[in-house]
């Protein structure tokens, strides 16, 4: 058993915010890999689904980006899910928008629902990085995270999803460095960008 957890905050408010696009990701495998009913637990939206050979639970917190963790930590324990087995999917400042990196542990670059988590169940798990740009200025960086995806933007964003959704049999398998390629493969098949495979030095 994994548990695939999106971040973001709960509520129509923050819907379309570039700080919850973790939840859009999450809001796609679940549709399309046929989840059961969302319902409230572990303090969060929760779903089950299989996922090839593997049984995912699927996680939204409702406690707010900040208090990630708390949700987290409860559905894990509930589970005996070792870090290594909860894939979290949130958005990243710190690559340019439509890429993608999977990384187990590391740093939290100042995002708070990073940090949340790290603190709640220690910092071995891994993390679904997906790209939403950099405003230019950290006093920029709490407006812009919390503002709507413009329309310029959707086609990434949904393409990103499907492609999060496509392979998610990978993550499944523990095959990061396949997911990632195959992530990647698609968007630059899509036109969002030449992108480098996993190993190839690129440019964020």
């Amino acid at each position: 058993m994994l548990i695939f957890a999106g971040l973001g905050n709960p509520g129509s408010r923050y819907a379309g915010n570039r700080h919850n696009i973790g939840f859009m990701a999450l809001d796609e495998i679940a549709r399309r890999h046929r989840a059961s009913p969302w319902r409230a637990r572990f303090q969060a939206q929760a779903s089950e689904a299989t996922i090839g050979s593997e049984k995912i639970v699927l996680l939204k917190p409702q406690t707010y980006m900040n208090e990630s963790g708390r949700s987290i930590s409860e559905a894990a324990r509930f589970f005996k899910v070792e870090p290594a087995d909860v894939i979290v999917f949130h958005d990243e400042l710190d690559l340019a928008p439509a890429k993608l990196r999977i990384k187990l542990g590391g740093g939290n670059a100042g995002h708070n629902g990073l940090r949340s988590t790290t603190a709640a169940i220690g910092n071995e798990y891994r993390r679904v990085r997906m790209g939403i740009g950099h405003p230019g200025l950290k006093e920029l960086v709490h407006a812009y995270v919390l503002n709507d995806f413009g329309k310029a933007e959707l086609p990434w964003v949904e393409d990103l999803c499907t492609a999060c959704t496509d392979n998610a049999e990978l993550l499944a398998r523990h095959d990061d460095a396949g997911f990632q390629n195959k992530v990647h493969l698609f968007m630059e098949a899509r036109g969002h960008g030449a992108v480098k495979r996993l190993g190839e030095k690129a440019a964020d």
